[in-house]
């Protein structure tokens, strides 16, 4: 079973950097890194969009609930995907094997980073705008957080600076 806090968990909107800033903390800290998005990959046989259009919006979302739910790694950081944080179950898991960090950005820095929502793979519900999407999830990512960092207008390098920082 995994130690208590000796991971951490990277969550925030798609863009915000999880992946990037996920493998260069990893490297910096000496861990492993885990992308929860590549596991639910493998586990569904296929892309991110190929796995939804087969299985739809609801059986995505319990697929990555039980992968994220059942994550058992030690000095890791992890990735999960930016719907994460609608399992509650989910949550209270990452919460007890690690530090959840919250990957802060303004609504206009996520529209500039994202482009095309559906190639990345992003869950929107029929109507859903970015917006409605964003302004939807923060409470939940500061909900979970144990520490907010607040990544608008810095590079990548600075953002990972600021993350150590505030380990």
């Amino acid at each position: 079973m995994a130690e208590k806090n000796n991971n951490y968990i990277l969550i925030g909107m798609p863009g915000s950097g999880k992946s990037t800033i996920g493998v260069l903390l990893a490297k910096a800290l000496g861990y492993d890194f885990v992308d929860t998005d590549l596991v639910i990959q493998q586990k569904g046989g296929g892309l991110l969009k190929e796995i939804i259009a087969r299985i739809g919006n609801d059986g995505f979302k319990q697929l990555e609930e039980d992968v994220n739910a059942s994550i058992d790694v030690n000095k890791s950081v992890i990735a999960p995907g930016g719907s994460a944080v609608y399992s509650d179950k989910a949550m209270r898991h990452f919460k007890e094997i690690g530090t959840i960090i919250y990957l802060k950005l303004d609504y206009q820095t996520v529209k500039r980073r994202l482009g095309n929502l559906k190639a990345r793979g992003v869950v929107l519900e029929k109507g859903q705008t970015l917006r409605d999407l964003y302004n939807e999830r923060i409470p939940y990512y500061e909900k979970y957080a144990d520490i907010t960092v607040k990544l608008d207008k810095l590079s990548i390098g600075n953002s990972l600076e600021k993350v150590l920082e505030n380990l």
